[in-house]
């Protein structure tokens, strides 16, 4: 069983005041809720269920919440554990408490080039590679460090100023100065759709990413096959246009409504 790292004791539904509101079982009817809507999604899609991985997008969760998650994953058979941070600092701070040695921890924000170092110490994987310069940064701490590191391309497939990301059309060069960086490893690409009620509009942003990576595999095999896309507001939508990967916060532990300090925190991908 998965134990506070921290008072290293078994945690379950009690746990403190800081997890009194979100339980195990809680946690573990959405989780159901939601493989089962991914497999409908996937059967639709002429997919196997079993192709779509499920990331815990953790920001802002208390360590004790992130427990009863990863102790719900594994109780129903979901592991390996992949848990997602957007922010360096809480990333490493919240890795470093869990103390878990088999949890796949990925970046899933913007990196600002000065925060590598505290990205590398806990992330086995960036998912919102963006420019040249982060790759070069990260590839100086990588190498100084004898580390490979798996990145995911994160492409701007809604067009808009407020996103991160690379535009569709600049990718294919971008993949041409990446082979450049031996301490990369390609594996896939990253979108956030349109936060919209057109359902159209977001399945296009799904596709435009599926037909990138189609491209690519077609220029380099099998290495470039994830795509990291859909989070709780559209996760089946991604999981029918080709999604191996989806970001879940608010569909596995609840409404996140406010930051610690207060202010408002949306549960967006590069926040």
């Amino acid at each position: 069983m998965i134990v506070n790292a921290v008072q290293g004791v078994p945690m379950d539904e009690g746990g403190d005041s800081s997890a009194a509101v979100v339980t195990k079982s809680a946690i573990a009817d959405r989780l159901r809720m939601i493989r089962s809507r991914i497999a409908e999604a996937a059967v639709t899609a002429g997919r196997q269920p079993g192709d779509v991985n499920i990331l815990l997008a953790t920001k802002t969760q208390a360590v004790r919440v992130v427990v009863l998650a990863c102790q719900a994953l594994v109780e129903m058979g979901l592991a390996p554990l992949r848990l997602g941070e957007n922010r360096s600092r809480e990333g490493r701070d919240k890795a470093a408490e869990l103390g878990l040695p088999d949890i796949r921890w990925s970046m899933i924000g913007h990196v600002q080039t000065n925060k590598v170092g505290e990205v590398l110490e806990f992330a086995t994987e960036v998912q919102s590679l963006d420019r040249l310069s982060l790759a070069a940064a990260l590839e100086r701490q990588l190498q100084r460090r004898g580390q490979m590191l798996d990145v995911l391309v994160q492409v701007n497939t809604s067009g808009e100023a407020s996103k991160f990301g690379l535009q569709p059309s600049d990718v294919q060069a971008f993949l041409r100065d990446l082979s450049a960086y031996s301490a990369l490893r390609v594996t896939g690409f990253m979108t956030i759709a349109t936060l919209t009620n057109d359902i159209e509009e977001r399945r296009r942003c799904f596709r435009v990413l599926r037909q990138l990576r189609d491209q690519a595999k077609e220029r380099d095999g099998e290495i470039l096959t994830e795509l990291s896309m859909g989070m709780s507001s559209d996760y089946e939508l991604a999981v029918e246009e080709g999604a191996t990967c989806v970001r879940l916060g608010e569909a596995v532990f609840g409404p996140r409504s406010f930051r610690p300090t207060g202010g408002w925190w949306p549960e967006g991908g590069t926040v």
